[in-house]
């Protein structure tokens, strides 16, 4: 099992910049794909952006360009640059994984939330 916790939201203008941290623990060999995911009231969850093992990464069309996702394996740390931000992306964002063997997100952390005010 992994554990998760998410730091770094908070309440930014539009067009300012936060970075999200989290902190994985337990059994991180079992942890292949990071990955951030948001959801914002009413919408469905949507995963924004994702690194592999091997560092290859992808993002969600809406954030290319704006959002960097990025892993430090030896802190056992996955992050979230996040600049030009829009009022869209306010939310609750949550750090999750995929484990080796599975193609599926498992395990959010608690989430942290981000308010961009316009």
């Amino acid at each position: 099992q992994v554990q998760l916790v998410e730091s770094g939201g908070g309440l930014v203008q539009a067009g300012g910049s936060l970075r999200l941290s989290c902190a994985a623990s337990g059994s991180i060999s079992s942890i292949n794909s990071m990955g951030w995911y948001r959801q914002a009231p009413g919408n469905q969850r949507e995963l924004v952006a994702a690194i592999s093992s091997g560092g290859v990464t992808s993002y969600v069309d809406s954030v290319k360009g704006r959002f960097t996702i990025s892993r430090d394996d030896a802190k056992n740390m996955v992050y979230l640059q996040m600049n030009s931000l829009k009022s869209e992306d306010t939310a609750v964002y949550y750090c999750t994984y995929k484990p080796w063997g599975l193609a599926k997100y498992v395990s959010w952390g608690q989430g942290t939330q981000v308010t961009v005010s316009s």
